[in-house]
């Protein structure tokens, strides 16, 4: 055998006189209805010319695949960085562990068309999947247009539409930080988030029904996606922003952001700002001062969503609504109100 030719399933068929068929079947341990002589026959000389199968092939030609979808929202807040988001890094990490775990393989895919999910779940013949950040209206036309078993992260449906939603408790996270903050005496409080709808809005209304109790004031700023856009408005409305002292960002992405520009522009933190964030990803320590947040269990929904994948592919019942409790982890990023 030429030694810069690529061996092909025809070029083994060919020398040990046998179909392709054959061949293939024994690549793929499809050997009930082979000879053990023939199989023995195939085996050394695909060893002895070192032929490589294609992985996807094989997995392909199989009833069950064994691959798991990740299939994440590239939406435009993301400036094309998507997987660079602490969350959805975090959270594609524990995954990757999960899915490693539990003998399946990862496969990740980056869309903002739910065209592309069902094109991606049929072209590979997909075990499941696991959807993050996409609209109900998305869920529901996959759900109508593919059978493959599916949850999702963070959904916002009616529970009636029997598709299983792991979530975290955003109301409760955001009620934490108010009241931490409260507590620590801060009266004039601003939470900073790029809209006011779904997991942020739960948030915020945390954030106000603990600030209320304190009858302390809450204000609120739409920030834009785009960081350009964003620092614009931080620079044009940071005399406001500085009459707060306290400031809640509804992820660590725009706590980070915010403390670093208001470093910047010569605000001390924690000492007349203090700033906390949501979903404690691995960035809040490494920060300085080392950032405040809710912490979230990335590693306990990836196993949730893993054991649900394997329920629903079992035709087993699956809840539709999983809700993760979420707890505050203080840092050095908030401190107590003096003046």
């Amino acid at each position: 055998m030429n030694e810069n030719r690529r061996v092909r399933i025809c070029d083994i068929a060919e020398e040990l006189g046998v179909s392709t068929a054959t061949v293939s079947n024994v690549i793929h341990g499809k050997t009930k209805k082979i000879s053990d002589e023939t199989v023995k026959r195939v085996q050394q000389l695909i060893e002895e010319w070192e032929y490589i199968p294609s992985m996807a092939g094989i997995l392909l030609a199989q009833n069950d695949s064994k691959i798991v979808g990740v299939i994440i929202n590239n939406n435009k807040k993301y400036d094309g960085h998507v997987l660079e988001d602490p969350f959805i890094s975090s959270a594609v990490n524990h995954l990757s562990a999960e899915i490693e775990n539990s003998g399946f393989f990862m496969m990740i895919k980056t869309t903002a068309k739910c065209s592309d999910i069902i094109k991606f779940a049929s072209m590979w013949n997909l075990t499941g999947m696991v959807l993050i950040g996409f609209c109900e209206q998305d869920y529901n036309k996959i759900r109508e247009s593919i059978h493959i078993p599916f949850v999702v992260y963070d959904g916002y449906m009616d529970k009636s539409q029997r598709i299983c939603n792991i979530v975290i408790d955003n109301f409760d996270g955001g009620y934490q930080v108010g009241k931490c903050l409260t507590e620590l005496g801060h009266k004039k409080l601003l939470c900073i988030a790029d809209n006011k709808i779904c997991m942020d809005l739960e948030r915020y209304k945390g954030f106000c029904s603990a600030a209320k109790e304190e009858s302390c004031q809450v204000d609120f700023l739409k920030i834009p996606m785009n960081q350009s856009e964003r620092y614009a408005m931080y620079e044009n409305s940071l005399r406001e922003v500085k009459e707060h002292t306290a400031i809640f960002a509804v992820s660590d992405y725009y706590a980070v952001d915010i403390m670093l520009f208001l470093i910047k522009n010569g605000v001390k933190i924690p000492e007349e700002i203090s700033v906390v964030g949501f979903d404690d990803t691995p960035i809040c320590r490494h920060t300085v001062p080392s950032l405040t947040s809710v912490r979230q269990n990335c590693k306990q929904r990836a196993k949730l969503a893993l054991d649900t994948l394997k329920k629903l592919k079992n035709n087993q019942h699956a809840e539709s609504e999983i809700k993760l409790p979420v707890s505050l982890i203080k840092r050095d990023s908030i401190a107590k109100y003096t003046k």
